[in-house]
């Protein structure tokens, strides 16, 4: 495929505001996981939560106020991404600027709050709850296109965790077919009680933080984050690429991948195929690794399988837990941070590599020249996607 160029990205996470927070929590080895103590939760656990999201969004916008909006908000607001957008805009025309992101729960923390204050006595929410402009899944795809002040394709996926990588294969698309000339992808996700319950119910949470690879890990941290990309036709000179793109469906489980891996392995042989780049030239993978026993077994296997021992590997979740809809978007940005810093973090809190795991995944940080790397994110349902990321030499 043509690659298309990167000119400017973004991510808000429990790592910081921007760009530069998250670089120094990269090379400080710091994560931004906490003791869990979210709302009126009573869950054991660590969490990411984002600090700064009790301010009401601007009276503009005030009817898409809600916490997934506000963290949105705060994360177009870093490293000059607003005005690297307008400036794409002014070259193109605001209709000719297409909208793509990706989420989970989107604004369900809003009608948990709705319904706190039901009225019984005529089985009706509150009039200030607005499903369309706050929970509904379109609300952050609606929301961002109006901050920006675009008016060209918005379109919301939710396709679990591999929600907002998927938005760059869209937008691809998008740009091929003529629907638009440039486009920003993100993603956006917030903590709420139902995702913290919702996966607790389904035993996937650890008590104890997250542990990638490691002989004893137990689940993962839930997180929040949001994150933006300025995605334009390559025109050879710009510096970050997204170089490829690979998707796959293996629905084996509802909620546990396929144990052999061969959804995950097709999604990352896509993207090779698509960006014309051989196994041995990837220099780093960003493994989807939620730390859950089957997730990082089946991820493992795969990328064994197609790529072998050799390739640096390792989660960047231990630094921000999983953000779900927003896991791709922020493990990309965090990609690219490595590609133009030359670094190859290590599994942040993995304190003994699980011996039945074949992979390089790395315990130590390294420093090198990086071309080419691939980020995964798998969800439920045997939904892949695999970015192939580079850097132009």
């Amino acid at each position: 495929m043509n690659p298309l160029g990167i000119s400017h990205y973004t991510a808000t996470s429990s790592l910081g505001r921007g760009l530069a927070s998250h670089r120094r929590a990269l090379h400080a080895e710091r994560s931004g996981l906490r003791q869990q103590a979210f709302e009126t939760s009573t869950l054991a656990g660590w969490i990411g939560e984002v600090d700064g999201l009790d301010t009401p969004l601007a009276s503009d916008y005030a009817e898409w106020d809600c916490r997934n909006n506000r963290l949105a908000d705060l994360a177009l607001q870093q490293d000059g991404f607003i005005d690297a957008v307008a400036a794409v805009a002014a070259r193109y025309g605001t209709e000719r600027i297409g909208v793509f992101i990706g989420t989970s729960t989107s604004g369900v923390q809003q009608t948990e709050l709705a319904y706190r204050e039901r009225d019984p006595a005529r089985d009706r929410l509150p009039d200030w709850f607005n499903l369309r402009t706050t929970q509904s899944t379109f609300s952050a795809a609606d929301f961002v296109r109006i901050r920006l002040g675009l008016r060209g394709v918005a379109v919301a996926i939710s396709t679990a965790c591999s929600s907002s990588a998927k938005v760059f294969a869209s937008a691809h698309r998008a740009l091929r077919a003529g629907l638009c000339d440039a486009a920003v992808v993100g993603g956006v996700d917030s903590l709420c009680l139902t995702t913290l319950y919702g996966f607790n119910a389904l035993q996937l949470v650890s008590a104890d933080i997250c542990r990638p690879a490691d002989a004893r890990r137990q689940g993962l941290s839930l997180g929040e984050a949001a994150g933006f990309a300025l995605l334009l036709p390559d025109d050879g000179t710009g510096e970050l690429l997204l170089e490829g793109y690979g998707e796959s469906s293996d629905a084996y489980h509802m909620s546990t991948p396929d144990p052999d891996g061969r959804g995950a392995m097709a999604a990352m042989r896509d993207a090779l195929a698509r960006g014309g780049i051989e196994p041995a030239e990837i220099d780093y993978i960003n493994l989807h690794g939620t730390g859950t026993p089957a997730n990082d077994l089946a991820e493992d296997k795969a990328v064994v399988a197609l790529l072998g021992e050799r390739v640096a590997c390792s989660s960047t979740k231990g630094w921000s837990g999983h953000t779900l809809g927003a896991a791709g978007i922020l493990e990309a940005a965090m990609s690219l941070l490595c590609l133009q810093d030359g670094l190859k973090p290590r599994s942040l809190n993995t304190r003994t590599k699980d011996a039945a795991l074949r992979g390089n995944v790395l315990l130590e940080s390294q420093t090198a020249a990086l071309r080419h790397v691939l980020s995964n994110s798998f969800g439920f349902g045997g939904n892949n996607c695999s970015l192939l990321l580079g850097r132009r030499a």
